[in-house]
């Protein structure tokens, strides 16, 4: 390396020169030497050991020297995304890093080339691995951090400018040394894409709308257009496009929240040859409608035909019902956003995987959707609800008061702990055995079984008030070994035979095939003996032994794929089995709360409800009506922006058979689903999603009744994915009535939905749902060069836009690199030679050089 020239010496530790007082230590030691040498050779050997104790203590105080150079070291940064043109992209870096680094030594340049994510540098000018995004505000990190100490940094960014993550204009204001960039050029291959499709944010119901078909090619040609309203085609018609922007208008309109998609693709009565397009991906996009009318109500039940009742009530109200059996349950959140309000009438939590419970929860917190779970069998803690997401929303708890149950229940609970149960099975066959013991009460009995070629004790019969040391022990439980289920009922049926109880239940756990034993007559003795066996099967089980099991001991089957939901369905067993859970005795509704949403219901003309499922109330939950013996019956609390509501007793013939005849019925519910239901008066508010290029823009505009701007109001935006947390976007007003925010817009596919709530001093003045769908990646989408960009950051680093090659290594007038040298390691250096020579003038007699008197 060449030095121009050498900066004035520092020292790094300077807070050590204070050693530098012990220097005259030296001199004085050297006074009273013994040494019988000339005096000027003992003042010369005390020179030399203060020179030491100098260099010592410099050498402490690591001093350092600055020097500075003007090489130049060159990272060539290359975009190799799909928007660059791969064959012309790739000749172009290649020939313009060859033709820079021809003459140049290999230790004074490195390529690092990136998509989505950057490379190790190299020295490589292409992989040929082309790839999905392109983020230059990594690559640009990674190449300054490749820059070793004392050279001058230069970048040479090598793109089309279209980035699709980070900001690398924000990213070159904070570096240091200067970017040049180069031009690739982007994807010329033949293309049709459907850039955008238009709707309305919001329509009334049944209002016809135009649709707007937005498709981009570069070059001209014919294809089919094809729109679609939700999973049905309505459209498709042949078209013209023309390179560059088409837009096809359609009218269509919908009755309920719904995604209108578009698509374009080769007509069948043309060749492949007159329809070029290279990306099939970007050839599909989709938009969002929401409508205003009457307000839609989702009714889960698994014998759909016993909402037929509250159908017809609900009609009369002006309230629209659709009632679905569990399979129907949504398994997106567009879908469920098209509805106000989800009633869960009678579906157990086994029937909903965790994604769907998920969604419920974010469906009421962030979007403001209410919940209603009415009582039955499949509800609550019958339905395996306990400990669950969805009993986190609801207002009252899913299990009860212990000293309420009923004594007398002895269960067994025999679990697989063969290898097959490794893993996560395991860890969740735990979870829901400990579940299980929660849920029993102190006069309860339990015991626990694993088996794997060999059945043991894990916790043997006592009393659940002990439930601590039981849920200790099912802790210990590890899998391991071979399946051998026949012992382990054997010992659950001798011990259940000297248990003193009323009720007598086995649950079984397996996820295999045991080894042969005589189940069917074990079965029958432990039946005839009054116990019930349930048995729940999971994976590779052999479910025609375990179904059999469950008939011949009159419990109940379950067989699942999804491990996940074992600890529901324990649950669910253990409350099923104590018969506790249900209260099938007459009562009238108690109100112990007034609440204007129940307003001219007179409870004291309401007739008998039949039955209820007993729970516990939550501790700000709102307790509206209560039985006679103050077990809640209709509870409701805010879960974020929405509402969730309990009633526990059912709204079909079982338990309200009276209720169904009763005036108040269509009104009572009417009244409580209008109460929880999700929120969506635009009156005097309008609310606009713009989308342009890689920004959203949400604009909100506010006037009060009177006409007058709203302003100073708290204005919340929440974006919410489809699998992924909720994220607040800041909200700031920007005119007089106008609120905006801006986010990067997701590159992701998928439904994105946001959730815009207003306020002025708590009070509540707009809430509003919209979204917007990414049909395909950014990277897909058909751009020109980003020139000015690449120009921007070339002029703000001071660098050159499409320089020549062969300046790329040449520095800047005014450009130099420091470095620093430590000295200590020469100190020490020049310290050990001058030992040697104050050794020397110590001990040989250099009377000749030092001529004088000797000391004495």
């Amino acid at each position: 390396m060449l030095f121009a020239w050498w900066h004035s010496p520092e020292l790094s530790d300077p807070h050590w020169l204070w050693l530098g007082l012990l220097l005259p230590l030296v001199w004085i030691v050297s006074g009273r030497s013994l040494v019988d040498r000339p005096k000027r050779q003992l003042v010369a050997s005390a020179v030399i050991r203060t020179a030491i104790a100098a260099l010592i203590i410099l050498a402490i105080c690591r001093a350092t020297v600055m020097q500075s150079g003007r090489q130049v070291f060159t990272v060539f940064a290359v975009d190799e995304s799909l928007s660059v043109d791969s064959k012309a992209g790739s000749a172009r870096a290649a020939e313009f890093i060859n033709k820079a680094t021809a003459r140049v030594a290999e230790d004074r340049w490195k390529v690092v080339r990136f998509a989505s994510t950057p490379t190790a540098p190299d020295d490589k000018t292409s992989r040929g691995k082309w790839q999905l995004g392109s983020n230059p505000e990594a690559a640009l990190r990674i190449a300054q951090a490749t820059v070793p100490a004392g050279s001058i940094p230069h970048i040479i960014l090598m793109t089309d400018g279209n980035q699709t993550q980070g900001d690398a204009a924000s990213a070159v204001a904070g570096m240091g040394g200067r970017v040049s960039t180069v031009l690739l050029p982007s994807r010329s291959n033949p293309e049709i894409q459907v850039s955008e499709v238009r709707t309305p944010g919001q329509v009334a119901e049944g209002e016809p709308f135009e649709v707007e078909v937005v498709v981009d090619a570069n070059h001209d040609d014919t294809a089919v257009v094809e729109v679609y309203n939700g999973d049905f085609r309505v459209i498709s018609e042949s078209k013209h496009i023309n390179a560059g922007e088409n837009v096809f208008r359609f009218t269509q309109q919908t009755s309920a929240a719904t995604e209108i998609s578009a698509r374009v693709r080769r007509a069948a009565d043309t060749s492949d040859e007159s329809f070029r397009d290279t990306i099939a991906d970007n050839n599909r996009a989709a938009g969002l409608v929401f409508t205003r009318g009457k307000p839609k109500v989702l009714f889960i039940d698994r014998i759909p035909q016993q909402a037929r009742n509250f159908e017809w009530a609900m009609q009369e109200e002006g309230i629209v019902v659709e009632t679905r059996p569990p399979s129907g349950m949504p398994r997106t959140m567009a879908e469920l956003q098209r509805f106000d309000v989800l009633v869960l009438s009678s579906i157990p939590a086994p029937d909903l995987d965790a994604d769907q419970m998920e969604m419920i929860r974010r469906y009421v917190s962030d979007l403001g959707g209410g919940l209603i779970m009415l009582g039955s069998d499949n509800s609550f803690g019958l339905g395996g609800y306990y400990r669950t997401v969805i009993d986190d929303v609801l207002p009252v708890h899913s299990d009860f008061q212990k000293e309420k149950e009923k004594p007398g229940l002895g269960m067994v609970l025999v679990i697989d702990k063969s290898g097959s149960m490794g893993g996560q099975k395991i860890a969740l066959a735990r979870e829901a055995a400990r579940a299980a013991v929660e849920l029993l009460s102190p006069k309860d009995f339990i015991g626990v079984i694993a088996f794997d070629g060999s059945s043991f004790w894990v916790s043997e019969m006592r009393p659940a008030s002990q439930k601590t040391a039981v849920m200790d022990r099912i802790a210990s439980i590890e899998a391991g070994g071979g399946t051998t289920m026949y012992p382990a009922m054997e010992e659950a049926f001798r011990a259940l035979q000297s248990t003193e109880t009323r009720l007598k239940h086995v649950i079984i756990l397996s996820d295999g095939y045991s080894t042969p034993g005589d189940f069917e007559g074990l079965t029958q003795q432990m039946a005839a003996a009054h116990m019930t066996v349930s048995t729940v099967g999971i994976g590779d089980a052999d479910q025609a032994m375990l179904e059999q099991i469950a008939r011949l001991g009159d419990g109940r089957y379950y067989f699942s794929k999804d491990p996940t939901s074992i600890p529901q369905i324990f649950a669910r067993e253990t409350m099923t089995a104590g018969k506790s859970a249900i209260q099938e005795e007459p009562f009238l509704p108690l109100q112990v709360r007034a609440t204007s949403v129940l307003k001219d219901i007179d409870f004291e003309e309401a007739p008998f409800l039949l039955g209820h499922v007993m729970t516990r109330p939550k501790a700000t939950g709102e307790i509206i009506l209560t039985t006679e013996q103050g077990d809640p019956l209709l509870a409701w609390w805010r879960y974020g922006l929405g509402m969730s509501v309990a009633f526990t007793s059912d709204a079909q013939s079982r338990w309200a058979a009276e209720w169904l005849t009763w005036d108040g019925f269509n009104r009572f519910w009417a009244q409580t689903i209008r109460h929880c239901m999700r929120r969506s008066d635009m009156k005097n508010f309008g609310l606009q999603i713009e989308r342009q290029h890689d920004r959203c823009t949400v604009r909100i505009d506010s006037l009060r009744p009177d006409g007058e701007f709203v302003n100073g109001a708290e204005t919340r935006l929440t974006l919410i994915p489809e699998d992924q947390p909720a994220q607040s976007v800041p909200v700031q007003q920007t005119a007089p009535g106008r609120y905006e925010a801006q986010f990067a817009s997701p590159a992701a596919a998928g439904t994105w939905h946001l959730q815009v709530t207003q306020s002025i001093n708590g009070t509540s003045l707009f809430q509003q749902s919209r979204g917007f769908v990414t049909g395909y990646h950014p990277e897909y989408r058909m751009k020109p060069e980003n020139t000015e960009l690449l120009k921007s950051i070339a002029e703000q680093s001071g660098g050159t836009w499409n320089p020549e090659a062969e300046s790329v290594f040449k520095p800047g007038p005014r450009e130099s690199a420091l470095t620093v040298t430590e000295l200590w390691p020469l100190l020490l250096i020049v310290a050990i030679v001058l030992f040697a020579v104050d050794v020397a003038v110590r001990r040989l007699d250099l009377g000749i050089i030092f001529s004088g008197n000797a000391a004495t």
